[in-house]
């Protein structure tokens, strides 16, 4: 900037009035040097400028055309207005002498100006002009150069890695299989330990698939080889009658048919529905029995006796998958064809296991659970079964095989002061309407709805085969016996055989059949019903656990011999909601009871029985004369 300033100064022939402030300088002197170069130091120049502002400021003697010039310049005037002769000659002969020198001086000053233009354009160049030149000229352009060179060498670095890629993948081959061998012995431990695993755990998700093509069947749920307890939702092409939700605990199964339901399954509900289970029996040749049993085979107490490691047995490693749970050893054995002599019958196979074929594969994880199954099973086809060992949910048996099965302990105080007073208590009530549902037999499941009352010890029904839905029942029992009589099922009330009405009144006159009170388990439950709650002896009774039923909470207690166990929801006022009793099928039939009143319900008819005829007596033959 101070360049700029001295060559302004000899351009103009203006000198400024120095100032250190940046404010002093006139309008067209500021400038701001924004350059990185510092301005050059005018200092190093050989001949001292006559028109330096340092000069100016230090008051010595100033020489150069400005100085001449400003004493040539003077005039007599300017010695005060009092001139002298001898001043006047002795200023003409200096003045020409001086002329002179003013004019080797001003050639002097204008060479160095001349020098001093040149200098300031040079001391200018890097400040301004050629520092910007080179920032165009030299920074931009081995910015780009590197960013170039950069961008090569990653192009070059790309091309590299995908020939090296494709040269790699037409090279590459997958490394052989580890060929199939016989087991080792932990291996041989582990698949000895499955079903005993499986115990363990209690409770596994499955998915089954078994048979091809339109015999095919699905199955989605949990089993819980702790209670021998399957819950599943069956679906497939090959489903038929069972199609829905079914459940097998030991060798009662019950099922609830939904032929309206979508062909692939899904997960079952965990509080599964109250209405429409019935007892059902397998057809011979069924797909889904040999399942259903291997499902259940799968769990045993105690390792095999055998541990399937001998070539004879064909149990061989084949194979190693990864998944996320971790590396499972793919092993190829037989199913077992009998369990240890001493284990339980949770781990017995049933009779009806099919016999393996010897194709089975487990996959086995390293501690002996089992995550899959493939085999071949007779009737069934080629059955995958997949096991998801986190789902692990506690099962409810539906009331027709028990519910929840509890844990049976005494009674207290207060639960047998309400079962001896459940007698009086029920006849306090005069009476209840009654709801049936009876599984008598794997063809026989029946539906019923009436009246009871505890007064007159007397109950009058109507009730429906789900195998004859078109038939009634009704059933009239009293002191003296039971009468049933058979009519159709617009003639006995109507309804549907799953929910039949209550028995029309007055009863129809005609077509009773009168018995004695029989022991089938039809007669017993009515005749437990119509006893008011007498339980037998006391201190017989168990508590076996605590339910709910129409919204009330009742104490389930269980009493009476062991082929006729009944069963009494008692509520904590201590009336009777519910009466169970165990069927000759292992299945449980109920009877929900709300008190009501009742209408009167006649005696049964009896049968006319004739009377003997008393012999006539004979007339005399008259005696001949």
């Amino acid at each position: 900037m101070r360049t700029r300033v001295v060559a302004l100064e000899a351009q103009t022939g203006r000198r400024e009035r120095p100032c250190s402030s940046p404010r002093c300088l006139p309008a067209r002197f500021i400038s701001v040097d924004t350059s990185p170069t510092p301005a050059p130091d005018t200092a190093r120049t050989a001949t001292p400028r006559p028109d330096d502002p340092s000069t100016a400021r230090s008051g010595r003697h100033r020489t150069g055309p400005a100085g001449s010039a400003s004493a040539a310049s003077r005039t007599p005037g300017d010695t005060g207005g009092r001139p002298t002769a001898g001043q006047t000659s002795g200023g003409s002969r200096r003045a020409t002498a001086g002329r002179k020198t003013d004019d080797t001086r001003r050639a002097v000053a204008e060479r160095s100006l001349a020098g001093n233009r040149g200098s300031t354009r040079r001391d200018d160049t890097p400040a301004t002009a050629d520092t910007t030149e080179a920032a165009d000229t030299t920074g931009p352009p081995s910015a780009g150069r590197r960013r170039r060179t950069v961008l090569v060498l990653l192009g070059l670095t790309a091309v590299t890695s995908a020939t090296a890629l494709v040269l790699g993948l037409l090279s590459w081959a997958p490394d052989p299989p580890e060929p199939a061998r016989p087991l080792t012995l932990g291996e041989g431990e582990r698949l000895a330990a499955v079903r005993v695993t499986n115990l363990r755990d209690l409770r596994a998700g499955v998915r089954v698939t078994a048979g091809t093509g339109a015999a095919r069947i699905e199955l989605v749920g949990w089993v819980d080889w702790s209670r021998s307890l399957l819950y599943l939702d069956v679906g497939g092409p090959g489903a038929g009658a069972e199609r829905g939700l079914l459940q097998k605990s030991g060798p009662v199964l019950v099922i609830r048919p939904d032929p309206a339901a979508v062909p692939t399954p899904a997960a079952p509900p965990l509080m599964p529905p109250t209405d429409r289970w019935r007892l059902h029996r397998l057809a011979p040749g069924s797909h889904l029995a040999p399942v259903l049993d291997l499902l259940l085979d799968l769990a045993a107490d105690r390792p095999d006796t055998t541990t399937r490691t001998a070539p004879a047995d064909g149990a061989r490693w084949i194979a190693r998958e990864t998944v996320p749970g971790g590396p499972l050893d793919v092993i190829q054995a037989p199913l077992p064809t009998g369990a240890p002599a001493a284990s339980t019958a949770i781990g017995t196979p049933s009779a009806a296991t099919p016999a393996p074929d010897g194709q089975t594969r487990y996959w086995l994880d390293q501690d002996a659970r089992l995550h899959k199954l493939v085999t071949l099973l007779p009737d069934a086809g080629p059955v995958t079964v997949i096991f998801n060992r986190a789902d692990r949910p506690t099962l409810r048996p539906v009331d027709l095989l028990g519910g929840r099965p509890g844990l049976p302990r005494a009674l207290t105080d207060a639960e047998q002061r309400r079962l001896d007073r459940l007698p009086a208590r029920l006849r306090a009530h005069g009476g209840a309407t009654v709801t049936l549902t009876a599984p008598m037999g794997t063809d026989t499941n029946l539906r019923g709805a009436g009246w009871l009352s505890w007064t007159a010890r007397t109950a009058y029904l109507a009730v429906a085969d789900l195998g004859v839905p078109d038939r009634r029942t009704l059933l009239r029992r009293d002191a003296a016996g039971l009468a049933r009589a058979d009519l159709l099922a617009a003639d006995a009330g109507g309804g549907t055989a799953e929910a039949p009405a209550r028995p029309p009144l007055p009863p129809p006159a005609a077509g009773w059949r009168v018995s004695r009170p029989g022991r089938d388990d039809l007669s017993v439950l009515v005749d437990a019903a119509v006893a008011a709650g007498s339980v037998g002896q006391r201190g017989a009774a168990v508590r076996v656990r605590e339910d709910v039923t129409a919204g009330r909470t009742v104490d389930v207690i269980e009493s009476g011999p062991a082929d006729a166990r009944l069963r009494y929801w008692i509520d904590r006022d201590g009336s009777l909601r519910r009466l169970e009793l165990q069927t000759d099928a292992d299945a449980w039939a109920h009877l929900d009871l709300q008190p009501a009143v009742v209408p009167r319900l006649a005696a049964n008819p009896r049968p006319a029985t004739p009377r003997p005829s008393a012999p006539r007596p004979s007339a005399p033959r008259p005696t001949a004369r």
